[in-house]
């Protein structure tokens, strides 16, 4: 259960922690509380489903990736889990995710992101995954990004 105190951390920190060198010092300075309890709020809010993760959202574009390409497989359904995690694992892939099916129009099931500094990088990071996948892989494609279209999730107004 949240009470004001784990709001108004949420409300510090959804457009991201600022950017000082100690971030949870001065929300707790705003708070009028210590930065060990605004962590242990924050762990305690992470554990009970509140806040899904803590984590930096890079503009890939700004780091110079500017090939960004969602890689779409049509894998084996009772293989996805053990195969989504080895994707996932890959330091090349940012993020990796099992969808469903719109059949017939849209046969692919497991979605991983790459990023790279040139089409060459993301086309032997995609070649790689086809590797592991193997027999499993009926078919995939890539969906290059043009632009960054959301980088921020749900706002909660004061």
């Amino acid at each position: 259960m949240m009470d004001a105190i784990d709001q108004h951390i949420i409300q510090l920190t959804q457009t991201g922690l600022p950017l000082v060198s100690k971030p949870y010092h001065l929300i707790a300075e705003q708070l009028g509380i210590s930065a060990d309890e605004v962590m242990a709020r924050m762990r305690t809010m992470q554990e009970n489903g509140i806040i899904r993760r803590i984590g930096a959202v890079p503009n890939h574009y700004k780091l110079g990736y500017t090939f960004n390409g969602m890689t779409v497989w049509d894998v084996d359904d009772e293989m996805i889990d053990t195969l989504g995690r080895q994707v996932g694992a890959l330091d090349f892939v940012s993020h990796c995710y099992h969808r469903p099916r719109h059949l017939p129009e849209w046969s692919y099931n497991l979605f991983a992101m790459v990023h790279g500094k040139t089409q060459e990088s993301v086309d032997a990071e995609i070649a790689q995954i086809k590797v592991l996948l193997g027999e499993h892989c009926r078919a995939h494609t890539v969906l290059f990004s043009t632009r960054i279209l959301k980088k921020t999730g749900l706002r909660i107004k004061g």
